[in-house]
């Protein structure tokens, strides 16, 4: 390999060599006269002057339009060696940005298969076939998004090159059985891609060894299972993986694209699946709160709050900064501190990551039984026993203003996602709705039925209100209309959480079951039935990708984190 940079090809002047592959090598070039930069591809051989014509009519069905394929934008001859000239997307390759021998993350596999195989599809249906489906030719591009590139280049390179063996082309740690005897079609790229999912499952592909060895394996060894090297990935993925692995393509899945649904589908964990149990084994557990990247979960019992990594069981503190018990806890919306309420009267700040207690917050005149952050973690409303609603200062832990109202404890705030407006509730069953600045009430829901739970929809549309009387409202957030009245439980409902899309309602309570449902029709989506007694709270994680989890814990003393409909 001769590093040709410095000069010029064409229009082009060749200002750095990128990298080289099996048909050629990559310059980071200039366009002499618009000083635009683009990406050339040398390829490594020469065409004799009757084929010419023939490469410059097959190198035009290169220009795909696709969002996850590599634009072509020109090309020619310099002399009798051709070239290739593609869009310059200066994010590197999926190779760089993941090492061979690091398996990656289960959701990030079905996002890069999904937009491979969408690649993929979109140029088989045009009558391509790539032939070299690899990390280095999958592309960073602006938005983050998968470019997958050498459509074509490929077929050409095989086609006229002057090597008889070219038709065998490709990279032979991904290359299909029947590629590697010069007989590629469609499946033969949903082999390859297999074959790289493999790899991100478990950090090595499927075969490895020398050429010879690596073709003999790829025509005649089956796959090493996959559970056998990492028990945590499911049969289903398993089965997935190895239908598109199948020696004979008629084997495989119909298409690419059907391959890519498959392992989506297989990825998903049926919803109501305990993922984890969390035992405490502290008295009355009462509230829970997840952090905001969704990978730990603070749990606040009678005893104590601990703070859990969530997957692993693992404890990573204990804390009580209440010199009674403590009742309910509030993770800051910035991920920093963690508010809790106690019996002490007080509201107290420590640190999420470490438990150090921060600020006290002291003003109440009898127990506290709820506390939420305002959407900026700027301040924090609470209210308990002695009736009234107190702001404070998140920093300072001062007082900024005391709201009046209630007839009995109140047992719920929460804040408008806008920060603008304060909703309470309690055993006197009225829902208060004030401003947050002006402290000014701005409706009122009469009633004489005690309210254990009020949840803001995330869009900040709708108020929904957990009741002892076994139903759930649903409340138009401006005005106090109510929208919706949910019937499906046979007991008291104490916990309500939103999914992150404000499309579902989770509700729990006496009935020991969690129920899913639509607030906007009141259908019943789904009902889960891990809990022995009665639910006491219910946290929804916040949306990754359209994975979220549910949180719930019951009298008990068991935390139970589950697979929530996909959102």
């Amino acid at each position: 390999m001769v590093d040709i940079s410095g000069q010029t090809i064409d229009s082009y002047l060749l200002l750095r060599r990128l990298g080289g592959g099996t048909f050629g090598d990559v310059y980071l070039s200039e366009h002499i006269h618009r000083k635009e930069l683009f990406a050339i591809k040398i390829l490594r051989f020469h065409l004799s002057q009757e084929n010419l014509q023939l490469f410059l009519n097959e190198a035009r069905v290169f220009r795909l339009a696709h969002p996850n394929i590599i634009r072509v934008r020109d090309f020619g001859m310099e002399g009798d060696v051709p070239f290739i000239v593609m869009e310059y997307l200066p994010g590197g390759t999926l190779r760089q940005m993941h090492p061979r021998g690091q398996p990656l993350p289960l959701t990030s596999i079905v996002t890069y298969v999904r937009q491979l195989s969408a690649a993929l599809q979109y140029a088989h249906d045009e009558g391509l076939v790539h032939r070299d489906v690899k990390p280095e030719n999958m592309l960073i591009g602006m938005n983050g998004e998968i470019v997958l590139s050498d459509f074509g280049i490929v077929t050409t390179s095989y086609t006229w090159g002057e090597n008889p063996q070219a038709g065998a082309a490709g990279t032979a740690l991904y290359m299909a059985p029947e590629q590697s005897q010069a007989r590629a079609v469609r499946a033969s790229d949903q082999y390859a891609l297999a074959a790289l999912t493999y790899e991100w499952l478990i950090g090595v592909p499927p075969f490895l060894g020398t050429l010879p060895e690596l073709t003999a394996k790829h025509l005649f060894t089956p796959p090493p299972s996959l559970r056998r090297r990492d028990a945590t990935i499911s049969a289903e993925i398993e089965q997935v993986v190895l239908k598109a692995l199948a020696k004979d393509p008629a084997h495989r899945f119909a298409s690419v694209s059907e391959f890519a649904a498959a392992l989506e589908e297989a990825a998903r964990v049926p919803v109501g699946t305990t993922l984890q149990a969390i035992a405490p084994q502290d008295k009355q557990l009462l509230s829970l709160a997840w952090s905001p990247e969704g990978t730990r979960l603070a749990v606040a019992s009678s005893d104590a709050v601990s703070v859990w990594k969530v997957g692993a069981g693992e404890a990573l503190f204990r804390v009580n900064w209440h010199r009674q018990q403590v009742t309910a806890v509030a993770w800051s919306p910035d991920g920093s501190r963690l508010a809790t309420s106690g019996s002490d009267c007080t509201v107290q700040i420590g640190n999420a990551d470490n438990g150090q207690g921060l600020v006290t917050c002291a003003g109440h005149h009898e127990e506290v039984l709820t506390v939420v952050w305002s959407p900026d973690s700027a301040r924090l409303v609470s209210g308990g026993a002695d009736r009234v609603l107190r702001i404070w200062d998140a920093t300072t832990g001062k007082t900024e203003a005391v709201i009046v109202g209630h007839g009995d404890d109140i047992l719920s705030v929460a804040w408008s996602p806008d920060g603008a407006r304060l909703a309470s509730t309690g055993y006197d069953g009225t829902i208060q709705v004030h401003d947050s600045q002006s402290h000014k009430q701005t409706w009122m829901s009469s009633g004489a039925v005690p309210i254990y739970m009020l949840a803001w929809s995330p869009d900040g549309t709708r108020l929904a209100a957990a009741r002892y009387d076994a139903t759930v409202q649903v409340y138009e957030a401006m005005t106090g209309r109510l929208q919706q009245t949910y019937r499906g439980h046979s007991d008291g409902v104490f916990a309500l959480a939103w999914s992150p899309d404000s499309v579902f309602i989770a509700s729990g309570g006496d009935d020991t079951t969690i129920q899913i449902w639509r607030p906007d029709t009141g259908l019943l989506v789904h009902t889960y039935r891990g809990h022995k007694r009665g639910i006491r709270a219910i946290a929804w994680s916040p949306r990754k990708g359209k994975e979220t989890q549910i949180a719930s814990n019951d009298l008990e003393q068991v935390v139970l984190v589950w697979q929530a409909p996909y959102v």
